[in-house]
């Protein structure tokens, strides 16, 4: 424990952000990074607790306190305060593989289970982590960390999202010949095409993958596995040429909102809207789909989570003539009862800094149909409901809408193609069946890990799944296995 007295004398101090009227001009990252004496000061601030829920508890319920992949917090922390950085990096990559990741869009559930969260001025976890890998990468502490003795081993990778990442460079670490299949031109997944740049910029993947490059990993780009695309693989070419395959891909079958007006012109899938946006910044062509875009138009965001404060982002900076975003739960209370609560993952009022750049917020709101003129969307007719989620008679209303972007959530992966060529077993929820116990599908060789076997989560859980299931393949393929669980 760095300073025993620090939490007592050091008030919280985060990063800020840029003015609204300067960070909307443009798709640029916009966070304030502290000096290195504010890191200091803010690390210097933990407890060092006895029993440390920053920690994580190895659970992999969701909603359980604390880090996925289990960051020895407190231990970094010392290391900052006492200014050691280069072992303090070291740390924090033992148990992340891409903490420049997590630093920028986790939302920090380790800081929810702070014990000083209790006095709702948890430790600056988030940024600390950030500020770390940031001064490793510019220090050139991050090479490419070769194995060194090739085990002779195959593993396909199938998704370049951060489960497939993590997979990979486990994987290659431990000696195997890895190669990685991605069916859109760069790694990534939805960090690339999903998350806004202005979030995280994309150079940060681009560097991880060199340095996955410079340690032998493969990457097979434009590559869709399964399906009827052009040039697309037949997976059961790679069971015949691997000695296991990994399924990391994501959980990209959008929640609908199958109304009356659906059909109209307007109404879009956010999915359909942000990687447009991510490609036009990463100077990619859009690939002959139509493209939608949000300036001058009132737009209206359905869906209250993480989505749907990146669609306000991106419209907002796409110049919206104005942005509403409809929840259809209630309105969360302003402060959560920490007796009852801490340290698990609070419910209460969060305000993303996308919303803070002007959207409208309405709660508790049901789009009954959409409207339109000559083929368009121009209205939506919506209805406040009660806590059962009824409409609440007499609540009816109107909202003028030019672009309407359902950003509700992902119910599972994508049936068909991959899954059902190989013919995996899903489970109730359609997810891939696999346990964390060994990841391993109802097809031999065949793992899963990330979104496509949990479920829509967090880049942290899928990180966290990406390095266990390269435990299991390696254990699977060598008997034992040196990997970090």
């Amino acid at each position: 424990m760095g300073k025993i007295t620090g939490f007592l004398e050091i008030e919280r101090n985060d990063r800020k952000y840029l003015p609204v009227a300067e960070r909307i001009k443009n798709f640029d990252e916009f966070v304030v990074p502290l000096t290195e004496k504010e890191v200091r000061d803010q690390a210097a601030r933990c407890m060092n607790c006895g029993v440390p829920y920053c920690h994580g508890t190895g659970s992999v319920a969701p909603g359980t306190p604390g880090c996925p992949v289990n960051n020895q917090i407190p231990d970094w922390n010392d290391l900052v305060y006492n200014g050691n950085w280069e072992e303090a990096s070291r740390n924090l990559h033992s148990t992340n593989n891409f903490p420049e990741f997590t630093g920028r869009i986790c939302p920090a559930p380790c800081e929810a289970s702070c014990t000083l969260n209790i006095d709702d001025a948890p430790v600056t976890i988030k940024s600390i982590e950030c500020t770390i890998v940031d001064r490793a990468w510019n220090n050139g502490w991050l090479v490419p960390e070769v194995a060194a003795k090739k085990t002779g081993k195959k593993v396909a990778i199938v998704g370049s999202g951060p489960a497939g990442l993590a997979c990979a460079q486990q994987l290659a670490r431990a000696g195997h010949e890895v190669h990685v299949f991605e069916k859109f031109a760069k790694a990534g997944g939805l960090m690339r095409y999903g998350i806004p740049d202005f979030k995280m910029e994309k150079h940060y993947i681009d560097r991880r993958v060199a340095q996955m490059e410079g340690e032998g990993v493969v990457f097979h780009y434009g590559k869709a596995v399964g399906g009827n695309s052009t040039g697309a693989i037949d997976p059961k070419e790679l069971l015949k040429s691997f000695d296991a395959i990994a399924l990391t891909g994501g959980a990209e079958a959008p929640r609908d909102l199958p109304i009356s007006g659906r059909d109209l012109d307007g109404v879009h899938f956010a999915m359909d809207f942000l990687p447009q946006q991510n490609r036009r910044v990463g100077n990619e062509p859009l690939g002959g789909v139509k493209e939608i875009l949000a300036g001058g138009k009132d737009v209206v965001v359905i869906g209250g989570g993480d989505t749907g404060s990146d669609c306000i982002g991106t419209s907002i900076r796409q110049g919206a003539k104005s942005v509403t975003q409809l929840e259809i739960m209630a309105a969360p209370p302003e402060h959560e009862n920490k007796a009852m609560t801490w340290p698990n993952w609070p419910l209460k009022m969060r305000t993303s800094s996308s919303q803070a750049e002007g959207a409208k917020r309405e709660y508790a709101v049901l789009t009954q149909k959409f409207s339109g003129v000559d083929g368009k969307v121009a209205k939506l007719h919506c209805v406040h409901v009660d806590e059962k989620f009824q409409p609440v008679a007499g609540t009816e209303f109107e909202l003028k809408a030019e672009l309407v972007l359902l950003a509700m959530g992902f119910v599972h992966p994508v049936h068909e193609g991959l899954l059902k060529t190989l013919g995996v077993d899903l489970d109730q929820r359609g997810n891939v069946r696999a346990s964390t116990n060994d990841y391993q599908t109802s097809i031999p060789k065949v793992f899963s890990s990330g979104d496509m076997r949990r479920g829509q989560s967090l880049v942290v859980w899928a990180i966290r799944e990406g390095r266990q299931c390269a435990n299991s393949i390696d254990r699977y393929l060598m008997g034992s296995s040196t990997l970090p669980r």
